[in-house]
């Protein structure tokens, strides 16, 4: 033990100092790469935008993949049971009022209703009359051959009242909103004396829920196969579509409702000058049929009332994860405030386009001052896109995000505007900072409503009477289960 211990001292003494100088000077020689390489990384993630960290954390395709569909395919088609109206003696006149997809639904509504009272439907006149003024008259906007062929084992359709019809007394009719079928059945008594009769207007007619399963699917029939746009604003809508995928392999339609009709009628003017509140203040008190003249804009954005601004829109995609460069096409009509108020989201995302930056002047030319064709362009690209997101709640927004469903859960993301409104306010008093906490939030906010399948809701607790009807969730945002179903068994 003892010749170990002074032989082992003996090969300590025998390394030489320049041997200890190397092996130092090595070891500090590694410790320098190591800290540099770590420090490095540091130093890039310091420098990138602190909203990019949570987007790089995830796969970049689960910004844009629809949520999973579980199998669920689209089915339209009849019972057995289902007979097609005759209706040879009786017609149905009728005046569709509201913007383009307010008359697309009321019109496929009464595509249903003429079945029930198993009457002929003369192509309905379009409202002249709406805050667009748009002169347009059926075959402008739809296909009115393909209405009429679609629909022929439904309901009869013809282009214009027999004209031996047409100085015969009509029964002008409003017909009681979110009607069933028992309803229709009851109005089927008119017919003893009267050969016509004019409905005046026709959204909402029928209810959401409790109809007939072949009323339901008609309807989506009517809707989704047979209102099909116009051969030139779907032959242009497609060219739309084709050159937004030549600037980026996917997009997002934003229906950014910044308008001006939309501000003032919701009464928000969060984010305006005083001089643009007052406007719209003077612009609600003009129009007779908004009945509501005094709106606390404060209350209405905190109860989630009010369309997102330009600014809240472009915080909430960067919280999302998208990144700046994501090309975002907007549908909607001139945006209040014009560039002044869009620069707050176009800051944050300068790859933002409309419809004035992809078609030319001439293309766009005989859609002018017809603010429904041009909404149907918007329809068009909106469907078609990789991810739809409205800043508010409205027909076309509605209508958009169930024509998605039906076309197999495309990605449509709500935005949840009373609880954003919450986030946006802490971090607008400095409680909260713009980063991956924000995003937390955010996504957290989220994960629910990116357009998954699910049943159509109904009215609130506690509402009762028939407000419940207009309370529930509207039959075309939300197609399921009727006219969606779940994938047929292979026999085992």
């Amino acid at each position: 033990m003892a010749n170990y211990s002074r032989s082992h001292h003996n090969r300590i003494r025998r390394i030489s100092p320049l041997s200890i100088t190397l092996y130092i000077f090595l070891l500090f020689a590694v410790s320098i790469f190591i800290f540099s390489f770590y420090s490095r990384d540091i130093l890039e993630d310091d420098q990138k935008p602190p909203f990019l960290l949570e987007s790089e954390q995830k796969e970049d395709g689960l910004l844009w993949e629809a949520p999973y569909s579980h199998g669920l395919r689209q089915c339209v088609k009849p019972t057995s049971r289902y007979k097609a109206a005759q209706g040879w003696d009786r017609y149905l006149t009728v005046k569709s009022n509201g913007g383009l997809n307010q008359m697309r639904t009321g019109i496929a509504d009464m595509v249903a209703v003429a079945h029930m009272m198993n009457a002929t439907l003369v192509i309905p006149q379009l409202d002249k009359r709406s805050f667009w003024q748009d002169s347009s008259i059926f075959s402008d906007i739809f296909d009115e051959h393909n209405f009429i062929q679609m629909l022929q084992g439904d309901v009869r359709i013809i282009r214009e009242l027999p004209q031996e019809l047409e100085s015969v007394h009509r029964a002008r009719k409003h017909f009681t909103s979110w009607s069933g079928m028992g309803y229709y059945t009851e109005m089927k008594q008119l017919w003893k004396e009267n050969q016509v009769i004019h409905v005046a207007k026709s959204d909402s007619r029928l209810a959401n829920n409790d109809l007939p399963l072949d009323i339901q699917r008609l309807r989506c029939r009517a809707l989704y196969h047979a209102l099909r746009f116009s051969p030139p604003i779907e032959s242009l809508g497609k060219k739309l579509v084709e050159r937004l995928r030549l600037r980026a392999p996917r997009y997002i339609a934003l229906h950014l409702r910044y308008e001006k009709d939309m501000l003032a009628f919701t009464g928000c003017t969060y984010g305006l000058t005083d001089e643009e509140a007052e406007e719209l203040k003077v612009m609600r008190e003009n129009t007779n049929h908004w009945k509501i003249k005094n709106i606390n804009s404060t209350e209405q954005r905190i109860g989630g009332f009010c369309p997102l601004t330009p600014k809240e829109v472009g915080i909430f995609l960067q919280a999302l994860g998208y990144p700046k460069s994501t090309l975002i096409y907007i549908a909607a009509g001139e945006i209040y405030g014009g560039s002044s108020h869009l620069l707050e989201l176009t800051s944050r995302f300068p790859n933002v386009v409309s419809t004035e930056m992809l078609a030319t002047s001439e293309e766009l030319s005989e859609f002018a001052k017809h603010a429904s064709q041009s909404a149907a362009l918007d329809y068009i690209i909106s469907v078609e896109s990789d991810v739809f997101i409205p800043s508010h709640s409205g027909n076309m927004a509605r209508t958009v995000e169930g024509h998605r469903r039906f076309l197999g859960h495309r990605k449509t993301i709500t935005p949840d505007r009373k609880g954003l409104v919450e986030i946006f306010d802490r971090l607008e008093a400095g409680e909260l900072k713009e980063g991956q906490s924000l995003s937390h939030l955010v996504n957290k906010l989220h994960n629910n409503r990116q357009g998954a399948p699910r049943d159509r809701e109904g009215a609130p607790e506690g509402i009762k009477g028939r407000a419940r009807f207009r309370m529930e969730e509207p039959f075309y945002q939300n197609p399921y289960p009727e006219c969606i179903c779940r994938p047929k068994r292979t026999p085992r």
